[in-house]
């Protein structure tokens, strides 16, 4: 029995001198705080900064122009098709409506009688006054026959005038281009028929821009003028807050020089300014990463140095970066510089 007890206590003094080492060993782990290191020191104060929104965009013209069918009919040729470009006043297609040419022949063989009807009496006119000149008829005959020769002129007219509205109605059958600029949809085939006022192509009018959708709670915060960063395009300043909400957004056009507007219609990213918000913005040289993680030195009270993570954001200030989170304002950071 005794020799059982001082077995076990050999063996938790062992355990003892095993541990002490180990111990030892971890209290020579690196201290989080260690003298301040040499480099440039920062205090950190909060600065004014863009207040950026994300927004949808797209690239778009100032306006759109509609070509618009004039007179019922067939569309019997459409010589353009999507993305080509078109001036001012000249024509891509026709429409054809057979009944303005059989109405054209109609008025036409009107015309032809009413002249046949004129020259007789023209004629009897001349017949009527020769007569009358030679005492033969009184002059109420020759009265009337002048004014049965008028009425066979204003027969011939009216009749000359019929056929000509009706050929000006057929000459509405050019489809015209309301302006210059490249067609977007021409999804009318030809040999399809129209009806006035059917758009047949739509063709873009005014400079290329790039148009904003923004969430209604924005409206009051964009103004003409505001700053917008647009994805793969460039900078630009907006030029137009329109004063009315669709399903909840806002549109506004933003003026960007080289806009490419061969792609009409492409979806864009885009930033737009929206006022000013508090923000701590420092050099990426007060900012270190290891194994993933953004850490900053902070300088303590005492002289001490310490690294501390950081949840970080980009800027859009050149070589400066955000700090959203692990430190506050009026602590003060070590640059890199010193190390």
């Amino acid at each position: 029995m005794k020799n059982t007890k001082r077995l076990s206590a050999a063996r938790v003094a062992g355990a003892l001198l095993f541990a002490l080492p180990l111990a030892a060993c971890g209290g020579e782990e690196a201290p989080s705080a260690q003298k301040a290191p040499a480099g440039p020191r920062l205090v950190l104060a909060t600065t004014d900064t863009t207040l950026w929104q994300d927004v949808s965009a797209e690239i778009a013209t100032v306006d759109q122009a509609q070509v618009i069918a004039r007179i019922p009919g067939i569309l019997t040729a459409l010589n353009v098709r999507e993305g080509d470009l078109v001036r001012k006043g000249e024509v891509i297609g026709r429409i054809v409506d057979n009944q303005l040419g059989y109405q054209a022949g109609a008025y036409g063989a009107q015309a032809a009688a009413a002249q046949a009807q004129a020259a007789q009496a023209q004629a009897e006119l001349s017949r009527v006054k020769y007569l009358y000149d030679n005492g033969v008829y009184a002059k109420a005959r020759l009265e009337q026959a002048q004014a049965a020769a008028a009425a066979a002129g204003a027969q011939v007219n009216a009749a000359r005038q019929q056929q000509s509205a009706v050929q000006a109605v057929a000459g509405q059958g050019a489809v015209v281009a309301p302006t210059s600029g490249r067609i977007l949809r021409a999804d009318v085939p030809a040999g399809a028929p129209v009806a006035p006022g059917m758009t047949i192509a739509v063709v873009t009018a005014g400079a290329t821009i790039v148009r904003l959708e923004m969430p209604e709670s924005l409206a009051e915060k964009v103004r003409p003028g505001a700053a917008v960063l647009a994805e793969g395009i460039g900078q630009g300043r907006v030029a137009k807050v329109y004063p009315s909400v669709t399903a909840g957004k806002v549109s506004a056009d933003v003026e960007v020089s080289g806009i490419d507007n061969s792609l009409i219609g492409k979806r864009v990213a885009a930033k737009v300014e929206a006022g000013q918000r508090k923000a701590i913005l420092v050099p990426t040289t007060f900012i270190t990463t290891r194994y993933g993680i953004d850490m900053v030195t902070l300088l303590a009270k005492d002289g001490t140095a310490t690294q501390v993570p950081v949840q970080i954001a980009p800027s859009l200030e050149s070589g400066k970066v955000e700090i959203l989170s692990g430190v506050a304002q009026g602590d003060t950071l070590i640059g890199a510089g010193g190390k």
